[in-house]
């Protein structure tokens, strides 16, 4: 596992932290079953506080990334499957809004496609 914080990144350190380990567990660098390093160890070796890796770990557990097993560490889940299984749900609570605010399915694609280059970047088609 590789992550390594960007200090004049506009991203808070602890976002790195989640976003490189979601990344890599996405891609499949970090298989399924791959043990973690302990907050406090990793916290150490990228020179953050504790609570910043605590913070990035609550938020990939949350999203279904990692899975803490107790005594036994922190895991990578099967992120891909929840991952999409979470955008999925987020993307029928969204068609049924847009439906209830009486937008056609066309103005409601526009919509959610400018919300995505918003975040994706323009150039993401």
């Amino acid at each position: 596992m590789k992550v390594v914080i960007d200090a004049s990144a506009p991203q808070a350190p602890y976002e790195q932290v989640r976003a490189q380990i979601a990344e890599q567990a996405r891609a499949g660098s970090l298989p399924t079953g791959y043990k973690l390093p302990t907050v406090r160890g990793l916290a150490e070796e990228l020179g953050l506080a504790a609570n910043t890796v605590a913070k990035a770990y609550r938020a990939l557990e949350s999203d279904g990334v990692i899975e803490t097993r107790g005594r036994n560490g922190t895991f990578i889940a099967s992120a891909g499957d929840a991952a999409e299984r979470e955008a999925a749900d987020a993307a029928h609570t969204f068609a049924l809004r847009a439906h209830r605010l009486g937008l056609d399915q066309e103005a409601a694609l526009r919509t959610a496609v400018t919300a995505l280059r918003a975040v994706y970047g323009a150039d993401s088609d």
